[in-house]
């Protein structure tokens, strides 16, 4: 039986992790996050000193890891880890190193029903035969809000306007970077993402409901 695959692409603090958790639940699927897998390996590189502005330093490391978890940890939604997981990610061997840790997971399991896979470049690069592609899009400011509250009640100090600053910059080297650059995926469905949870959902529901 062929896996069932739902992408959700996005910007960053758009939401999807939270919409991917919740389709997870509701339609039991698996639920795959690549970000947290930016962010391991950016806490590798943090954790070990690697000098990151050598890309002969990268790849080095990237031989030397032969697995990564994809479980969730507090520690990992740092700012310093967020910002340098986007250094990281315009890197080709990068992107190649996670896809490539994507795709033997999907293909190790094909008992499961299916996967709900988020990031930015899921539907555009990594699934694109996917059943159901989805790109959530949210105001930077709604998005900033969000993140905003999330380090805030995390136990982090943060400051709004410097999140706000930091988004934009994100999504402008995402948009720019010349290594799967977050684009809408062909054929997606554009999930409105700026008002309640609730309206966000009911939309995605009717969408799964006709694959």
């Amino acid at each position: 039986m062929k896996n069932i695959i739902i992408t959700i692409d996005g910007p960053a603090a758009s939401g999807k992790e939270k919409i991917s958790q919740y389709i997870s639940k509701k339609w039991k699927l698996k639920h795959l996050d690549s970000g947290i897998l930016y962010r391991r390996l950016a806490f590798i590189f943090l954790n070990d000193r690697i000098e990151i502005n050598k890309v002969s330093n990268i790849k080095k490391k990237l031989k030397e890891i032969s697995s990564i978890s994809y479980n969730k940890s507090q520690y990992l939604r740092t700012q310093e880890i967020s910002r340098l997981a986007s250094k990281i990610a315009v890197h080709n061997c990068v992107r190649l190193f996670i896809n490539n840790l994507q795709y033997n997971f999907v293909k190790k399991n094909k008992k499961i029903k299916g996967f709900v896979i988020d990031g930015r470049d899921i539907g555009s690069v990594v699934f694109k035969k996917a059943d159901l592609k989805l790109y959530i899009d949210v105001n930077p400011k709604i998005r900033a809000k969000r993140r905003y509250k999330q380090l805030i009640d995390s136990g982090e100090k943060s400051i709004y306007p410097k999140i706000l600053k930091d988004i934009k910059l994100r999504d402008k080297k995402d948009k720019l970077r010349k290594n799967s650059p977050l684009v809408v995926p062909k054929d997606a469905h554009i999930i409105n993402n700026n008002g309640s949870f609730n309206s966000t959902i009911k939309q995605i529901n009717n969408l799964i409901k006709e694959i």
